[in-house]
């Protein structure tokens, strides 16, 4: 099994990106293994590690479809609705309330 080939922190050679440098480019990896990886080091813990990805064979990014915008229109609007008083919270609701502020604080309330 070959290992993937290591670099120090900003060290990596011309023609890879990571997946937000691709991203800025307008590419996407598609489909490619990881080609390389960054490594930069810290004192006590484990070093921070970025893959790296060959720009010569990155895609480019699909378009947005009218399909695509609606549904992800429609998925952003259901992270706004409570579910427990069913009204649009003019916020995305907190995945570690589960529901709107003011029913989370209605317990505490009525306390």
């Amino acid at each position: 099994m070959a290992s993937l080939p290591i670099y120090r922190w900003g060290l990596a050679p011309d023609g890879y990106a990571t997946y937000r440098q691709l991203r800025a480019l307008g590419l996407r990896p598609g489909g490619q293994d990881v080609a390389a990886q960054l490594e930069r080091p810290r004192r006590r813990r484990g070093p921070l590690v970025a893959y790296l990805y060959r720009i010569d064979r990155a895609k480019a990014v699909r378009p947005m479809t009218p399909a695509r915008w609606a549904a992800l229109a429609k998925a952003n609007a259901a992270r706004r609705i409570c579910p427990a008083c069913r009204r649009d919270a003019g916020y995305t609701i907190p995945t570690s309330l589960g529901v709107c502020v003011a029913c989370a604080d209605a317990p505490a309330l009525a306390a």
